[in-house]
């Protein structure tokens, strides 16, 4: 992928939306949930303060995540499907 985000920005790759249930009923595309998970690929270098000092990322690739339900730009690369988002819009990494 030649995508490198800037700033405090981060690249998610979601988790593939569940297409049958717990009890066995399948999904169409129209009743899925948008996920709210996914896995951190690009990590921007870090914003920058008010008082010029650089502020690094606590979030590094290969990160599980979890973010807002309607967090992020999405975009397509390559037929794959990513979110660019800030670090602040990602509420915890799953561990």
């Amino acid at each position: 992928m030649n995508l490198k985000p800037l700033g405090d920005r981060v690249i998610v790759q979601p988790k593939a939306p569940e297409e049958v249930t717990k009890g066995g009923i399948i999904l169409p595309d129209t009743a899925q949930e948008k996920p709210m998970e996914g896995v951190i690929v690009a990590v921007g270098p870090g914003r920058i303060a008010d008082d010029g000092k650089k502020i690094n990322m606590e979030l590094k690739t290969g990160d599980k995540v979890l973010y807002g339900k309607y967090s992020g730009t999405e975009v397509k690369i390559n037929d794959e499907e990513y979110l660019i988002m800030r670090e602040s819009d990602v509420y915890a990494i799953i561990s």
